[in-house]
């Protein structure tokens, strides 16, 4: 017969709820400003993601109403699912701009790359709590969770789609290093990482891709084409200054000089119209935000919370890393979305899921106490 634990409710973690809608309500403000005026047929991006965000926030109170510690017995049937819809991509999805990404459901385009992050951080988590000895990983049982990383990365690069797939190697990293591993274990993974980065640019990446790089480094050497988007995303952020031009007037954005600026470069529409002083406070709410989750990691009571919230904490951080230095030009333009302020479905949900995950496990810290 269910119970419910009172507990539960003493113990809810408000704080990140709060967090959360702090960043959500200036992502939806930003997404308003981005897409104003807006077009007179269909549905708004606003309201579509103010539709997606009241969804997300159901998810977070159905995440919350289970034990987390269930996802140890539930991540291989979780990333079996999400690999047959990363393939299925292939076989229903539809091509837009020569890409294979998306699953159109109808109601709603899903794409199962995004969702794969998170079931790989959560089957990592699992795999690592099971077999740590506490003697540090050896290359040999390295071996399952390289195979787990490398399947949906192969996947995803076939779409093609490069930054997200190099995102399964960033989690795959973080987590491996968070974990005690052999030294002779680091060494070996280090050497086979600088290898296979020169064979990588010069076999698998593919002309437009080197082209990114190469534009990174030097965009002015093609401004009107290549370098676009670097180059108008960085007039934006600077043309901010200190205060910014004001909200709905920022020139870059609304007179579309700044492409994709309601996905990839949201952040730069933000820096235009409220400046530094606005994009320090964005700043220090989204790393609140994020130094909040580790606190939440660090207070489990369990090993496979603390890994479960370590990768979640990773996945939102590098992503948002990757997009703020990406809009500012010190990385080159992959299409790494902005966590919880870029505008798209499968992003948010995601997002909003690892974040129901992390509260679950705030609000659960107390099962390995003693009841006074």
């Amino acid at each position: 017969m269910f119970r419910f634990d009172r507990r539960l409710l003493f113990n809810f973690d408000w704080i990140m709820l709060l967090a959360v809608l702090l960043v959500a309500i200036m992502g939806l403000t930003n997404l308003y400003s981005a897409t104003f005026p807006g077009s007179t047929y269909g549905i708004s991006p606003f309201t579509k993601q103010l539709y997606y965000y009241v969804f997300s926030f159901g998810l977070i109170f159905f995440i919350i109403s289970f034990d987390y510690k269930q996802l140890i017995t539930w991540n291989y049937p979780l990333y079996v699912c999400i690999i047959f819809l990363l393939i299925a991509v292939f076989l229903f999805g539809g091509t837009v701009a020569g890409t294979q990404r998306w699953i159109n459901l109808g109601f709603f385009r899903l794409q199962p790359s995004e969702p794969a992050k998170l079931i790989l951080v959560i089957t990592l988590a699992s795999y690592y709590y099971r077999k740590d000895t506490g003697k540090g990983f050896t290359l040999q049982e390295l071996f399952v969770p390289i195979i787990l990383t490398l399947i949906p990365f192969v996947l995803v690069l076939k779409q093609p789609d490069l930054g997200t797939a190099l995102m399964f190697c960033v989690i795959f990293i973080s987590m491996t290093l968070f974990v005690k591993l052999r030294w002779s274990t680091l060494a070996i993974l280090m050497g086979t990482c600088l290898t296979v980065i020169p064979i990588g640019w010069k076999y698998f990446l593919k002309p437009y891709q080197r082209q990114r790089i190469e534009t990174f480094l030097n965009p002015e050497s093609d401004p009107m084409n290549t370098g676009y988007h670097i180059m108008q995303s960085k007039i934006a952020v600077g043309s901010g200054h200190m205060v910014g031009k004001g909200y709905l007037k920022g020139t870059q954005g609304h007179l579309h000089f700044l492409p994709e600026r309601h996905t990839d470069f949201a952040f730069s529409v933000w820096s235009e119209e409220w400046g530094f002083a606005g994009c320090l406070f964005f700043l220090a709410c989204y790393f609140f935000l994020i130094l909040w989750g580790l606190n939440i990691g660090i207070s489990s009571r369990d090993k496979f919370g603390l890994l479960l919230a370590f990768g979640i904490v990773s996945l939102i951080f590098w992503q948002a890393i990757i997009n703020l230095f990406m809009v500012m030009g010190f990385l080159p333009v992959v299409g790494i979305p902005l966590p919880l302020f870029s505008y798209g479905g499968s992003s948010l949900f995601t997002t909003m899921l690892g974040i129901g995950i992390l509260m679950n496990i705030r609000m659960r810290r107390f099962m390995g106490r003693t009841t006074p």
